[in-house]
């Protein structure tokens, strides 16, 4: 099915081409051949002329020798091959051009893929998105229990932040790191933190943009999160000066 579909839209994709040059091809023609056809009709209609008596035989005789000049003229002009040679590397073009695509897809496309249809896909993330909701209530339910010098606070709240931004939910999940570092500073976790208040708002805030400061300053140098980081600084600074 899949190939049906890929030859319909190749032709639909070179419709206009190919109609173009089926045109051109079409209003092509031999010059020399009608020359020839033409200057041939002339002779009989001199002939003619001069079986009933319309024209003398000198005239008749200047007149022959013309259109054989014209002929031998016609016949020297170039033919038409060499456009309808064009015409064919024209229709060798087109026909290459969805064998070219279709040999691109094939080094990276996989046609037989089963195909996967949206409904199930959203029923699946619908359940998943219940599982993780109820993980979250658990974890939450099980932090409210815990005492506040418990040391499993802070992996507790390190895991409900992962939770919450697996769901897309970045301002519960900043709120929930910002708890961890508040138990313990890590200047990685700052910057995600950081990174979570941004994508919460949409834009880097100055809270967001101070905790991505504070994360640069105490990272290690090889730190592989710093350009990004970094980069981050760069556009909160741009976005208080030109709010």
């Amino acid at each position: 099915m899949i190939w049906l579909s890929i030859g319909l839209l190749s032709l639909l994709a070179l419709a206009p081409a190919i109609v173009t040059l089926w045109k051109r091809t079409r209003v092509i023609r031999d010059e020399r051949s009608t020359a020839l056809a033409l200057h041939e009709a002339q002779l009989a209609e001199l002939d003619r002329d001069l079986a009933i008596g319309l024209i003398a035989p000198t005239e008749h005789d200047v007149a022959i020798l013309e259109i054989q000049r014209r002929i031998l003229s016609a016949d020297a002009a170039p033919s038409t091959a060499r456009a309808n040679s064009s015409a064919m590397l024209g229709w060798f073009g087109l026909a290459a051009v969805p064998a070219l695509a279709i040999a691109l897809y094939l080094t990276n496309g996989t046609p037989y893929l089963p195909a996967q249809p949206l409904g199930p896909r959203l029923v699946a993330q619908h359940m998943q998105n219940r599982k993780a909701d109820a993980l979250i209530a658990q974890l939450q339910q099980a932090m409210a229990s815990l005492p506040a010098d418990d040391p499993n606070r802070r992996q507790g709240y390190l895991l409900l932040g992962q939770l919450q931004a697996s769901g897309d939910h970045y301002a519960q999940a900043a709120e929930a790191w910002n708890h961890a570092l508040a138990l313990g500073f890590d200047p990685e976790l700052a910057a995600r933190t950081a990174e979570a208040m941004t994508r919460a708002e949409h834009h880097v805030t100055a809270q967001a943009l101070a905790l991505f400061r504070k994360a640069l300053d105490a990272a290690p140098q090889d730190a592989p999160w710093r350009p990004a980081v970094q980069g981050r600084i760069a556009q909160g600074e741009h976005d208080q000066e030109n709010p």
